[in-house]
């Protein structure tokens, strides 16, 4: 596996798991890991900027699906000596 291809593992890994999404979502709803896109936008040597992209699903008190928002925004990701991502902060 090529580096680029273990950082976007990393990244994509970190990211469906990560709270730090949550501060992009406008309804309170919940994250379809599906929809997530995420470009990495600079690299530096401990850490990295990427725009993410996803779906936030808004739902009724029934349980029925009510709305479906995109969402968007920058995070700066923080690796350790590993490659593996540590931390993340709103960029």
């Amino acid at each position: 596996m090529a580096k680029s291809d273990r950082l976007h593992e990393a990244i994509r890994q970190y990211l469906i798991s990560c709270r730090e999404l949550n501060s992009f979502c406008s309804q309170n709803g919940w994250i379809e890991n599906e929809s997530l896109v995420f470009e990495v936008q600079a690299i530096e040597e401990r850490s990295a900027v990427v725009a993410v992209r996803f779906t936030e699903v808004i739902m009724e008190g029934s349980g029925c699906v009510a709305d479906r928002i995109a969402c968007f925004g920058k995070l700066r990701l923080f690796f350790d000596e590993a490659g593996k991502v540590t931390a993340a902060e709103s960029a």
